[in-house]
This record gives C-alpha cells, sequence and structure tokens, in this order.
C-alpha cells in the first residue's frame, strides 16, 4: 500500500462537522473502493492479505493429504512408481512446469504495473498468464488422452494396451493402477485450480480494464497473483514426484 493511498486514508476518513448528517458521513468516509467496514485503505490492504494467507494455508493442508498419500504408496510399492512413471511423458511435464513458472513472472510484473498504475501493461501482462494457463490446459489434455487410450487408467479401470505403452520400458505390475489413481486425483485437483485461477485472472482482467485499479488501490491483482503462485509451487513439487522418480 503506497504511502499516498495512506495518507489519502487518514484525510478522506475524517470524522465529518456536526449537522452535516449522513450524506457527509458516507462523504467523507474515503475512497469509493474503500469498504465501509474499514477505516483506512491500509487497514483493508492488510485484513484482505491476511485473509488470503489463511486461505493458502488451508489449500496448503489439502494438497498435503495428497502428498502424503503419494510418500505412503511410493514406499510400500517403490518398484512399481518408478516403471510406472516411465509412462509419463517428461517433455510434456516439463514444458508445463517452464509454462507455468514464466506465468509467476508475468503475473508479477502485473502486480508491480497495477501498482504504479500502469493499466495497459497490467492488462496486458494478466492476458499473458491466462494465455500460459490455457496453454497448461491444453498439454495436459494430450496427457490425459494417451493415458486413456492406453488403459492407464486409476484402480479397476487400468487395462494396459501394449502398443499405447513406451517402448523399452520395464513390464508393469498388476497393481499399477494405484499410481494412476494418484496420478489422477493429484494433477486433476491442480487442473480445477489452473481452472479457477483463470476465472479470477479474467475477473481481475475485466475490472483493470474498467479502470478501477490505481497506484492506490490494487489489492484484487496482489491477492490473485497469491493464489496463481500456489498454483505454480504445487506444480513445481508434482513434477519431479510423478514424472522424474
Amino acid at each position: 500500500m503506497s504511502r499516498e493511498a495512506v495518507t489519502a486514508a487518514h484525510v478522506d476518513s475524517s470524522p465529518p462537522h456536526a449537522g452535516h448528517g449522513a450524506h457527509a458521513d458516507a462523504a467523507h468516509h474515503g475512497p469509493v473502493w474503500l469498504a465501509h467496514h474499514f477505516d483506512t485503505p491500509a487497514q483493508q490492504f492488510d485484513t484482505a492479505k491476511i485473509g488470503m494467507w489463511v486461505f493458502l494455508a488451508q489449500e496448503l493442508l489439502f494438497f498435503s493429504g495428497l502428498f502424503v498419500a503419494y510418500g505412503v504408496y511410493r514406499s510400500w510399492y517403490p518398484e512399481m512408481f518408478i516403471a510406472a512413471s516411465r509412462q509419463l511423458n517428461k517433455e510434456m511435464g516439463a514444458t508445463n512446469t517452464v509454462v507455468l513458472l514464466f506465468s509467476s513472472l508475468t503475473v508479477a510484473l502485473a502486480v508491480r504495473y497495477s501498482q504504479v498504475g500502469n493499466r495497459k501493461m497490467t492488462g496486458r501482462l494478466i492476458l499473458t498468464t491466462i494465455g500460459c494457463a490455457c496453454m497448461f490446459l491444453v498439454i495436459k489434455f494430450f496427457e490425459y488422452k494417451h493415458k486413456f487410450e492406453g488403459g492407464l487408467l486409476p484402480g479397476r479401470f487400468y487395462h494396459p494396451h501394449l502398443e499405447h505403452l513406451v517402448h523399452g520400458s520395464p513390464p508393469l505390475p498388476d497393481n499399477t493402477g494405484s499410481f494412476f489413481s494418484i496420478y489422477f486425483m493429484m494433477t486433476g485437483v491442480h487442473g480445477i485450480h489452473v481452472l479457477i485461477g483463470i476465472g479470477v485472472l479474467i475477473w481481475v482482467w475485466i475490472r483493470n480494464n474498467r479502470g478501477e485499479f490505481s497506484k492506490e488501490y490494487f489489492t484484487p491483482v496482489d491477492i490473485v497473483a497469491l493464489y496463481w503462485h500456489l498454483v505454480d509451487l504445487v506444480w513445481i513439487y508434482l513434477f519431479p514426484l510423478l514424472y522424474l522418480i
């Protein structure tokens, strides 16, 4: 939050003179984007930031259950995990990793340009981030398509088709369906988060085009960027654990 915003908040939120009534009270509360239950823009910004960090902590707890399941099953069946991971496309996984890392850069730059009031560049960078997210999902679609065609599916739906398996890969044990259950669960839940990220990024882009953000008010851009960084962070762990065993 800029010093100008804090200063403006103290000026705008000063008590109305006696006799001016409710209209004067509303007029002196602060900028139009300051919610009525906050005294200053700084208070509103800090509250939103803390709320998002609490939400992200909950998201980490949610994903931690999946990582624990991965760790337990991998400790039980290490050979099966190694054999099954050979069926994943490392090139596609690496490409998606680069795409998401680049999207983290673009969304961080979007926050910076919103802080200095450059609406045009903010919009372009948000659109670039959305494009990266869509590219990630397209690549993931082709990965999933190959798994469905090869019968490499979760649990009891696991029926591998030999002609679709990677040439020269080790034989797949009968319980390999457990690996693909974990694979589809972890990457699928992550994919849902990418879709949600696209939705909120579009929402921020629309608001930016309306001119709702400025040097004094850029909280939604900052908050959405934090969420997107979490999406990137989770994938950074998924890629080596699933693809690089």
